[in-house]
């Protein structure tokens, strides 16, 4: 079960787009932990590795990786 902070913050980036466009900005996971802070949600690499590991391939490409090239894309493990 993921941490509530990271239920909300996922859940919260599907429905915010500003929100949702930083995170596509964002080139590595620490980048979307400061991304996540900057939003107030505080959250530990782990967890947030944990809440998108849980996510379909479809749902992490909608949310954080828009297939742009050469972009470095972050995968679930």
């Amino acid at each position: 079960m993921n941490h509530p902070n990271v239920s909300q913050f996922l859940a919260d980036a599907k429905q915010n787009e500003a929100l949702r466009n930083n995170l596509r900005a964002a080139m590595t996971l620490q980048s979307c932990i400061e991304v996540a802070e900057s939003y107030g949600y505080h959250l530990s690499s782990e967890e947030l590795q944990a809440g998108l590991d849980q996510m379909s391939e479809q749902e992490l490409r909608d949310l954080i990786n828009p297939g742009v090239a050469p972009r470095r894309h972050i995968q679930p493990r």
